[in-house]
């Protein structure tokens, strides 16, 4: 019987919410055909059945959170009884008959000091107060178990009171500010034994951050959230993975300033959205990328793997709560026109949590923009398994030097900004990236941009 395990959602996903099964123990099931709903820190997406048969098994309820890979459920073949209506085996014969009710068991046998004693057992859910058994994830009980929680003192927050792993995490949370909040100092390494069991009361986010609380309550322990500590998880090993090193070009953005002043009221009464920078910058990259493809790959074993699409990657702010880098599918094929519109519409499911998977898997090369605030110079992170990222920054009126028509220079004030390239030394040279900066400066100030429009 095939099983249903938790997929992954996009390259740096670990863990997912089932938030909603489309189907029940019994129901007939299509191969492809929705068979539940689940939420990660990236994206909200329904996931489609592996295989044709019966739902006879689900493992996982609604609201918990597991790990990539965790079984699900199982499908069985059509026909196949649920495990709920399946009869119970019955006894071997030579088992010994059940106590009654009044009997007590018999004493355990007296110890063996020469057999080692069994491995514990893992503890089921504890019932709650009110004689229910609690229904806890995999990774709840191991968190809850883990800092010696009790279950009971954790409110949950997920489809039926159930506890989430945020949940856990805020009561850890918690626990961390108790101690500071009573004026008591940081114990040593020597006097920590270990987590003792507390009810821990309910605090915002998820993890607190290695600054500790002062007595006096004037700092502030702020729990990182899911999606910052997985955009954490993935910066710290990319630094560890590639030889980072960083690459700026000046960039004479003339030539898009009067375009845009030309063409951008119309572009937008046409779109419902603006021209902006970034939509030339993406538009010249993969133009770029075409003459020096070795920027469009990732590191193989020993090998560099080149890339014959170009998967642009855009980074978007999700309002200052984390980053996502959705991704625009071959991104060569498109007019500045289409750059632009891919762009926007890929910004907006972001900021809405409306990506799916596709949208966020497969980029090639990667763009940050953080140009809009005005920035100057940004050294960003290469965004794995990728061997390059581009950072535009501000775009500013200042003094240039200008060739004029009789071949003697002038002054004049120009559109000029930084782009910044942070590439993978393991993968290229500094001479290759110059040679990328210095084409891509060519193709934003010297292309027909009216053209693609």
């Amino acid at each position: 019987m095939p099983d249903v395990t938790m997929p992954q959602l996009g390259e740096t996903v670990t863990e997912g919410t089932i938030t909603k099964w489309l189907k029940s123990i019994g129901d007939e099931v299509v191969r492809d055909e929705p068979l539940f709903e689940v939420s990660t820190d990236k994206v909200d997406s329904e996931v489609p059945s592996p295989a044709a048969g019966v739902l006879t098994e689900i493992l996982v309820e609604e609201g918990d959170t597991v790990d990539v890979g965790v079984r699900l459920a199982v499908i069985g073949e059509a026909g196949a009884p649920k495990v709920s209506d399946a009869p119970e085996a019955a006894p071997p014969a030579d088992s010994p008959p059940p106590l009654p009710a009044s009997d007590s068991p018999p004493p355990p046998p007296p110890a063996d000091s020469s057999q080692p004693p069994p491995p514990p057992r893992e503890r089921p859910a504890s019932p709650s107060p009110e004689g229910t058994r609690l229904v806890l994830s995999p990774v709840v009980r191991k968190l809850l178990t883990e800092h010696g929680i009790d279950a009971h003192s954790v409110t949950g927050t997920g489809l039926g009171g159930r506890i989430t792993r945020d949940d856990v995490e805020e009561a850890i949370a918690a626990m961390a500010l108790v101690p500071f909040a009573n004026g008591a100092s940081q114990p040593g390494p020597s006097e920590r034994s270990g987590p003792a069991p507390v009810s821990a009361p309910s605090a915002q986010g998820s993890r607190p951050s290695a600054a500790a609380s002062r007595g006096d309550g004037d700092d502030e322990v702020l729990p990182f959230t899911n999606i910052r500590r997985r955009t954490a998880e993935h910066m710290v090993r990319s630094k560890a993975t590639s030889a980072h090193t960083l690459m700026v070009k000046e960039i004479d953005y003339e030539r898009v300033v009067q375009v845009r002043r030309s063409h951008g009221e119309r572009f937008k009464a046409e779109e419902g959205f603006s021209l902006t920078y970034l939509s030339f910058a993406a538009r010249a990259t993969v133009e770029a990328l075409g003459d020096f493809p070795h920027l469009n790959a990732s590191v193989g074993d020993d090998s560099l793997i080149i890339h014959h699409a170009v998967n642009l990657g855009i980074a978007v702010d999700l309002d200052n709560e984390g980053l996502i880098v959705p991704v625009v599918q071959h991104a060569e094929e498109l007019t500045l026109r289409g750059m632009a519109r891919r762009i926007h519409d890929l910004a907006d499911r972001a900021r809405s949590r409306r990506l799916n998977a596709d949208d966020i898997s497969g980029g090639t090369f990667s763009i940050t923009n953080a140009g809009p605030f005005g920035t100057f110079l940004t050294g960003a992170i290469i965004n794995q398994p990728q061997v390059a990222i581009l950072s535009t920054d501000g775009v500013s009126r200042k003094p240039v030097v200008v060739a004029l028509p009789d071949g003697s220079e002038s002054i004049a004030i120009h559109s000029v900004g930084l782009a910044a390239m942070t590439f993978d030394h393991r993968a290229v040279d500094g001479a290759y990236v110059a040679r990328f900066l210095a084409r891509l400066a060519e193709i934003l100030n010297g292309r027909d941009w009216v053209g693609e429009l």
